[in-house]
């Protein structure tokens, strides 16, 4: 799918706010198709597993699915698979070709773990969710939750492996979803932003508002996040059951002055220049939209901030 510059940039002078609504509703619609897919394998698994790559608004969606089944009379739970980390030894954890600690590996989650609760779930028993401390790299002892499923409740579990085969061929009855921004913006047909672009900017926001990173350290990762999803989240997923888009046609404009600032402040020669040389000034084609407009339980509020949800 493909956004059309001029469409966007007319829209956001022409009627902003209803250029937010329309993209808004388009959003809603995909996540309540989710929640009837959903339904329809309840009878099959209780298990939800919602994968995508950095930056896909994977935890707002979980969210989301989960207040359209209740809205349903469906109990529902939201887990972060990222609990499920291992903590980092430098002696044992995966590591990138150039030596560097490989945390997109899917060898850094507790998998053995995860399937025993997959399979305590769906038995109706109770489990007690890993607790990890990301400021620390470990797991600590104190549980984040603890869930009991009856029997018209399910549990959606988010995160950039959720589809890998050491958890899907163990729980194929498991109902698969994986989302990413999946739109480019044409002009005269010819891209002129990429999609990854779109979740760069917001993790370069989310990062600086919300993480205390530099926009230098996250361009630097960017390389090996891209890489990892290249090696661990694209390959699987056509094994969901269902895929949409969390892009939307009016973000550039809504982040246009923010990514600009913090793409300016990236100094030249540093890993990954080029692609900056190529973001910033596709950034500034668009329009400006004041953040203002934006619904307080928009998605991209999850990079925002300013939302009604917590993260």
């Amino acid at each position: 799918m493909s956004y059309q510059l001029n469409d966007i940039n007319f829209r956001t002078v022409s009627d902003p706010q209803g250029f937010i609504k329309e993209c808004d509703d388009l959003y809603r619609e995909r996540v309540s198709l989710a929640a009837d897919k959903i339904m329809e394998n309840m009878e099959r698994s209780p298990i939800v597993l919602l994968s995508g790559p950095s930056g896909s608004g994977k935890t707002t969606t979980a969210m989301k699915i989960a207040e359209e089944l209740s809205r349903r009379g469906i109990g529902t739970y939201s887990v972060g698979m990222d609990d499920y980390f291992k903590t980092v030894d430098p002696a044992t954890v995966p590591r990138t070709p150039e030596g560097e600690m490989d945390l997109e590996s899917p060898l850094c989650l507790d998998m053995e773990l995860m399937n025993e609760h997959f399979t305590k779930l769906s038995k109706g028993e109770r489990i007690f969710v890993p607790k990890y401390e990301f400021s620390r790299r470990m797991r600590i002892l104190e549980p984040s939750k603890s869930i009991k499923l009856k029997p018209n409740e399910v549990v959606v579990f988010e995160g950039i492996h959720a589809l890998n085969d050491t958890i899907t061929d163990v729980h194929p009855e498991a109902f698969k979803l994986y989302i990413s921004a999946r739109s480019d913006v044409e002009f005269e047909g010819n891209i002129v932003f990429k999609r990854t672009w779109f979740r760069l900017m917001r993790r370069m926001i989310r990062d600086s508002k919300f993480r205390g990173t530099d926009p230098s350290e996250t361009l630097a990762m960017w390389a090996n996040v891209r890489r990892g999803e290249k090696l661990y989240i694209s390959p699987f997923k056509d094994k969901a059951d269902l895929q949409f888009d969390t892009s939307f046609a009016y973000e550039p404009a809504v982040f246009n002055a923010q990514a600009t600032r913090l793409f300016k402040a990236i100094p030249e020669g540093i890993e990954r220049f080029d692609e900056l040389r190529q973001v910033l000034p596709a950034v500034q084609l668009f329009g400006h939209i004041d953040e203002s407009l934006v619904a307080p339980d928009a998605l991209i509020r999850e990079f925002l901030g300013g939302g009604i949800y917590e993260y």
